[in-house]
Parts: structure tokens; C-alpha cells; sequence
């Protein structure tokens, strides 16, 4: 009988794990993927390998061996940081019969290092009593469970810029590798900004102090380490004081580490394929942070703008958080952040891999980019409709409320985001469309077109991930899980009187789909069964039953757009859309999800010029006031035993941490107020959420239905009366029944944690 989570001590690198009690032998996977520490009876070790620690065989269990920097299935890099606990006098350390009992510490933690490739058995020994533990060793280029590597892949480490001007240099095959570069930095009495030193050695005679959150004083000195892993550039921060100690030991981190790590991500998504990417699109050497005594990493491929797949993505996190731990120790938690595609790539680690993110602060939220991408396509398939087969049959009002955006150019805004889904260059379509995009280094010759280079590479995001999806074998190209089979576009518009009957009849009898190459075509689209599939078990389309389940999220705001005059996609509904999803598998209100509501302009986001500085002042206050509740809450829960779940994490709140919204003025105030669907109160009066195509035909307000279940036409559905020869053109229209949205989705299930699209463990 194995022991199952219940109640014990908290997991040194952020995790909460566990304390047993006994449950039937079953869910060994979800064990697994929580890395619970496991009391063995009449087991192998093996199974205890398995979930990442070494057990005494025996009557009563004394030695244990923990892999403290990454799962003991998915080391990389040749080294791995342990903890040996339960150990007495004497304690022997070895690695494939090596003894290493050398790198232990103190208290039984070390860096262990010289690890073969695959394979490898280490072996604590005290006292007679013996413990074994199974680690698996990856290279450091990857993969380990993202599938096979994308190709082709531009290297860019040339035009990676460091600080003080120079890029990594020049890199290699096969992983684009660089030799890693690690530099120091201090800020200035004085200034806001960090500058390099000349030299190490030679002390600057103006650097600052700063107190972290924890009291502790230290020179304001940054070491910032830059490198490749994963394919990916990444780099770290912290504040340590190299005049004193050059080589990162993790026995002896930095005394103005706060002992917790923020993941940072990138934005974007359209042309984030092929290339390793010349920029993080987020910023380690946040002054800010980094004063406060937090340790920042980031990666390329961790910036949805140059890698588009998040499983890629979360791969990448667990490699280069592996590395950092391996240099300056275990964290208390590690919390993930980003907006936009940053909010999306947190969302989607943390829920398909649990256990890597400790907690998630984003804005300008989005599901997924999936959802994006799938809006994109309804959208676009309506202004063709609107534009080339029916024009000016439809007034802008109309168009406006088949579409479910808020603002006239809404419609056109989001429709635009099917590019990211289309892989033929220069399609003539919309204002605006554009199709087969590639970030500029990717080389003309490599580029997918359907007449001069039909086997090039294609810069959709389904191809971008075809691991996940898998290949059509009949063109060779990523399957597609987008389906409208059944959907009556407009359904809501007609039922309330906005469009008419012909005007609902004829646009759903000739709205048709695509094909594989995004051309229009006349038959609605049936998404592929496979692909369906694998956008819910890999979590591609964000489930909300994995780890996002029991971590705290705060949802700050961001942008709000849904009114911009000139048409933007960060729609609000996509806030709500993501608690949803997080809430529908457990039918609650997700008391570990925190909403604000409250934006700013878009311009501001970019960085551009704006008139009215309230626009700064609400940044100010949506992401000052959010990250300081935000560690309050980590850090109590990090300190608390309990194990981790919605309950822990809505019971360690922090007061007054309520749902609400910013107003937009000089002094921006908080309204405390559910924020719910459809909008109520102030926060609804000041930012008010709209729909989308779907929604408007009835699907629910998570748009995680990617194929609906079907049912016969129902008379009852409508507030206008059809007469025979009306139904009749209806049914012809819907031969196989419309979507039935009180069922199921075809394929629908939860995310299928720490899931591996090979290659298999093995040597090397």
C-alpha cells in the first residue's frame, strides 16, 4: 500500500509535499508529479526513484536521499543538488559506486556533480543503513520532454547584448551553445539604474546600499549570469557581493538573497517560432526586485515572441530554475510573471507542470495563445463574410453584435489574430491581415510557401507545436483542432433582435472554414480528433485542473482595451475565461483566484508617449500594490506545512487581498468587488467585459469547448418563429444537429500533468 499526500513539511525549493496517510495503491503518476515524499511498505526502491527520493529499505525507514534542484527523472547538465536526511555518523555519499561525500554539507546538502549521461545510482550508507535513489542525467542542450527539436533553428547568441555593449559571442552545435559569461553590476548612490563595473577588483567608490524585505543590509552589487540552455540564452541576477566570492556556491548563497526567485516571461506570440531569439522580452535586472534581495531569471524561450509553445516553454523553466538553484540553494517559493503572452506562458507552466511555480501575478491575461488564435479565426472567417461574400448586407452595428466585441473595431482587431494561424506569405484579405510571419533572422530560403517551397518551414502556431499535436499524414503538416461543425454564428443577435432571420440563415449557410493552409473554404472545418485531444492533455489549451488549482493567482488588470476606438484583442473576457477554467473543474469560485479589474492604454503598455499621466499612475499602483501582496501571500504560504490547495491558499490571503478594481485618475483608488460575468457594479461601470463570436452562439464563457457535442434543432432555442421553408434551409444547414453546449466537449479532459513528448530516458 503506498502513502499518499497528506500533511507534512514543506518542499525546500517551493513546493508543498507532504505528510502520509494511507490510501489504496493508486494515482502512482500524480504522486510523481508532486515529487511526495513517500513511506515505502513492502516496495521497491525503485518506485521511491521514481518520486524523487531514496529510501532505507527496512523496517522503519532512516535514510532518505532528496534531489533538491530538479525531478530525479530530469536532471540535466551533469550535476544535481541532494539533500541526505536521517543519516548518523559516518554518512557515505556515492554515484555509480563514486564516493562524493565530500560535496555534503552540514546538514546533508551538496552539489553532486560529474553525473553520467542517462542513468545514474546514488547511494547514501550510515551506520548500516542504506538509501538509493535513481537520477536520470539529460544534456544540457535538452530535450527532456518537449519532443524533437524544431528545425530549422537560428542561433542569435551573437546578437544577444550584454550589459556594457558586447553580445555571448559566436555559438555552436548542437545546442547553440556559448560559453556561459557572468558579469557584475552596482547601482550608484543616487541613480535608478545598474552600471557594469571596470573591474571586479577595483571598488567603485559610489556604490549604493539596499535593505531587502527581510532586513538585511548589503552593498547593492548585482552578478548577473548569462548562458544556454535549452537552446535558450538565459540569465539570472542576485544581489551578491563578488568582491568577496566570485564562484556561486549554493552551500553559501548571497546574504542579500531573500531566498525566493521570480520566473520571468517574455510577451507576443505571431512569428515565435525557429529562432532562439536575440532579446528575454522581460527584464532580470530589475532594480526594484533585485534591491529587495529577489533572484530574476529569464529565457529566450521563455518569450512567446520567439517560442510560441509552452511546453517548450515550461521545459526551458525547469532547466534554467535547475541551474539557479544549483547556484545559490533552494528557494522559499518561486513565483511566475508576465502579461500578455507572459501571462499565458505562467498559466500554462504552472498548471501542466506543477510544482515548478509557487504562485502567478500577470495582467493583460490571456487563457492561452490557442484561445487567441482559435477567437482569431471565428473572427475572420465573420469579416470575410462581412467583406467579400455578403457585403453591405450587414450594417457596422450588426457586424459588431455577431462578433460580441466591445468596440466597432474590435471585430476586425481580433480577426486579424487568425495571421498567427495562416501559413501562405502575403495573403491579400482584411485591413490589417497579416500572414505567414517570421521573426527577420529566419532565412527567406527556409520559409514555407505552398508553390515554390511547400516542405519550408511554416510559422503557424500549430506547427510551432506539431510535437504536441502531431503530423497529419495526408499533408504532412501539424493537425488542427479548430472545429465550427455546428455553430450558429449570431445565435444571440438573432434572439435579440439586432440581426434578422435571412441575415442568420444566410451567414451561417455560407460561413464554411479552412483548410490546412488557412484558405477559405465553403464546408465548415471539423477539427482533428488527435490535435483536439492534445490541446487539453498537454494543456496547449489551458485546463485549470493541474497545479493552478491549489497555487495562489493574482490577476492584477493590465490592459483594457475592449473600447479602444481603433480596435485592440486584449479583451476582458479573457480574465474571465482563464478563472473559469481554473473553477470549472472543481464547480467552485476558485478562492485561490484574485481578479482586479482596472487598465490602462495600450500606449502605455508599449511604452509610448500618453497624454494622461493617470495612465501612469494606474501602473504604478495595479503592479506595486499587487507584487507586494503577492510575496506576503507566498511567503506565509511557503511557511505554512500544510499541503498545498485552493483552501490553504485562500486561508493564508493576506487580508484585505479581495477581488476589485483600479480607478483610473492621478491617485488611482481600489473598489474591493467580486468581479464578476456579467459585469455588476462599479468596477462593471468603469470596465466593462464583452463577448466573442462563440459566446455569441451560445458557447460558454471559458471558451474551452474546441468541439462542440451536437443535438437536433430545437424550436425552442429561438425568439423569432421560422416558417417551414426557413427550418427546412436550416436543417440543410445543420444536417448533423447544432452545438448542444449544455453537453461536454468532444474530447474534453483535464491537463495531464508532467506529460513527456519523448524523447525516451536514455543515455545521452
Amino acid at each position: 500500500m503506498l502513502m499518499r499526500p497528506g500533511a507534512l513539511a514543506p518542499s525546500v525549493n517551493g513546493s508543498d509535499y507532504a505528510r502520509y496517510v494511507t490510501i489504496d495503491p493508486i494515482d502512482l503518476f500524480d504522486l510523481m508529479n508532486r515529487r511526495a515524499l513517500l513511506t515505502v511498505r513492502k516496495i521497491g526502491a525503485r518506485i521511491a526513484a521514481l518520486v524523487g527520493i531514496g529510501l532505507c529499505i527496512g523496517a522503519a525507514p532512516a535514510i532518505r536521499i532528496e534531489t533538491l534542484s530538479a525531478r530525479p527523472d530530469m536532471v540535466s547538465g551533469g550535476d544535481v543538488l541532494v539533500r541526505v536526511t536521517g543519516a548518523g555518523a559516518g554518512l557515505k555519499l556515492s554515484v555509480n559506486g563514486r564516493d562524493v561525500s565530500a560535496a555534503l554539507g552540514a546538514d546533508g546538502s551538496g552539489l553532486v556533480t560529474g553525473l553520467a549521461p542517462g542513468a545514474n545510482r546514488l547511494t547514501a550508507a550510515s551506520g548500516g543503513a542504506q538509501a538509493e535513489l535513481e537520477v536520470t542525467n539529460w544534456p544540457t542542450e535538452g530535450p527532456i520532454f518537449s519532443g524533437p527539436r524544431q528545425a530549422p533553428f537560428v542561433c542569435q547568441t551573437e546578437d544577444f547584448k550584454l550589459p556594457g555593449g558586447m553580445t555571448l559571442g559566436p555559438s555552436q552545435a548542437p545546442g547553440c551553445w556559448a560559453p556561459t559569461r557572468v558579469q557584475w553590476l552596482y547601482k550608484p548612490r543616487g541613480s535608478d539604474r545598474l552600471v557594469p563595473f571596470a573591474e571586479l577588483s577595483t571598488a567603485a567608490p559610489d556604490i549604493d546600499e539596499t535593505v531587502t524585505v527581510d532586513g538585511v543590509r548589503a552593498a547593492f552589487i548585482v552578478r548577473l549570469e548569462t548562458g544556454v540552455i535549452d537552446r535558450a540564452i538565459y540569465q539570472y541576477a542576485v544581489l551578491d557581493d563578488g568582491r568577496r566570492q566570485v564562484s556561486a556556491d549554493p552551500l553559501a548563497p548571497p546574504k542579500g538573497w531573500n531566498r525566493r526567485l521570480i520566473a520571468l516571461h517574455g510577451s507576443g506570440c505571431t512569428g515565435g517560432w525557429y529562432v532562439q531569439g536575440a532579446a528575454m522580452g522581460a527584464e532580470v535586472l530589475d532594480v526594484a526586485r533585485l534591491g529587495e534581495g529577489y533572484a530574476l531569471f529569464a529565457s529566450t524561450l521563455n518569450h512567446p515572441s520567439n517560442s510560441c509553445n509552452a511546453v517548450l516553454a515550461a521545459e526551458t523553466t525547469m532547466m534554467v530554475k535547475e541551474r539557479v538553484i544549483e547556484a545559490l540553494g533552494p528557494p522559499l517559493y518561486t513565483l511566475s510573471m508576465g502579461s500578455s503572452g507572459g501571462a499565458y506562458t505562467s498559466l500554462q507552466i504552472a498548471d501542466a507542470y506543477p510544482g515548478l511555480i509557487d504562485g502567478v501575478l500577470i495582467g493583460s491575461v490571456f487563457p492561452d495563445a490557442l484561445s487567441i488564435a482559435l477567437t482569431g479565426l471565428d473572427a475572420h472567417l465573420l469579416t470575410h463574410y462581412f467583406a467579400e461574400t455578403a457585403p453591405g448586407r450587414f450594417s457596422g452595428a450588426q457586424q459588431q453584435a455577431v462578433g460580441g466585441f466591445g468596440a466597432p473595431a474590435g471585430l476586425l482587431a481580433h480577426a486579424n489574430q487568425a495571421g498567427r494561424a495562416d501559413p501562405v506569405p502575403a495573403r491579400k484579405d482584411v485591413a490589417g491581415y497579416l500572414s505567414g510571419r517570421f521573426n527577420p533572422a529566419v532565412p527567406q530560403a527556409a520559409r514555407y510557401d505552398p508553390q515554390a517551397n511547400p516542405k519550408g518551414a511554416r510559422p503557424t502556431v500549430f506547427d510551432a507545436a506539431v510535437d504536441i499535436y502531431g503530423r497529419d499524414p495526408d499533408t504532412g503538416f501539424a493537425r488542427r483542432p479548430f472545429d465550427n461543425v455546428g455553430v450558429q454564428y449570431g445565435l444571440a443577435a438573432l434572439n435579440a433582435g439586432v440581426i434578422d432571420k435571412a441575415q442568420f440563415l444566410a451567414l451561417n449557410q455560407a460561413i464554411g472554414g479552412y483548410d490546412a493552409d488557412a484558405n477559405y473554404v465553403a464546408a465548415r472545418s471539423r477539427g482533428d480528433p488527435d490535435a483536439i485531444a492534445a490541446a487539453y492533455r498537454s494543456g496547449l489549451l489551458l485546463s485549470g485542473a493541474g497545479g493552478l488549482s491549489s497555487i495562489p493567482i493574482l490577476d492584477f488588470g493590465g490592459l483594457y482595451t475592449d473600447l479602444d476606438p481603433a480596435g485592440e484583442y486584449h479583451a476582458r473576457h479573457y480574465h474571465f475565461a482563464a478563472r473559469a477554467r481554473v473553477a470549472g473543474w472543481r464547480g467552485d469560485e476558485s478562492p485561490n483566484y484574485v481578479m482586479w479589474g482596472g487598465g490602462y492604454g495600450l500606449a502605455m503598455a508599449l511604452g509610448r508617449p500618453v497624454a494622461d499621466p493617470a495612465d501612469a499612475a494606474l501602473v504604478r499602483a495595479q503592479t506595486t500594490e499587487s507584487f507586494r501582496r503577492m510575496q506576503t501571500w507566498l511567503t506565509a504560504i511557503a511557511r505554512d506545512p500544510a499541503p498545498a490547495s485552493a483552501a490553504k491558499a485562500a486561508r493564508l490571503r493576506p487580508g484585505g487581498l479581495t477581488d476589485g478594481c483600479w480607478t483610473k485618475a492621478a491617485q488611482p483608488m481600489f473598489i474591493a468587488e467580486r468581479q464578476v460575468y456579467p459585469d455588476k457594479g462599479r468596477c462593471g461601470a468603469l470596465y466593462p467585459a464583452h463577448g466573442f463570436p462563440r459566446l455569441v452562439a451560445g458557447g460558454p464563457l471559458a471558451g474551452d469547448v474546441l468541439k462542440c457535442a451536437l443535438k437536433p434543432l430545437d424550436r425552442r432555442d429561438y425568439r423569432v418563429t421560422f416558417t417551414k421553408v426557413e427550418w427546412a434551409q436550416l436543417r440543410a444547414t445543420f444536417p448533423g444537429g447544432v452545438c448542444n453546449w449544455r453537453k461536454p466537449a468532444i474530447g474534453r479532459a483535464p491537463v495531464s500533468s508532467w506529460r513527456s513528448y519523448g524523447p525516451s530516458p536514455k543515455a545521452g
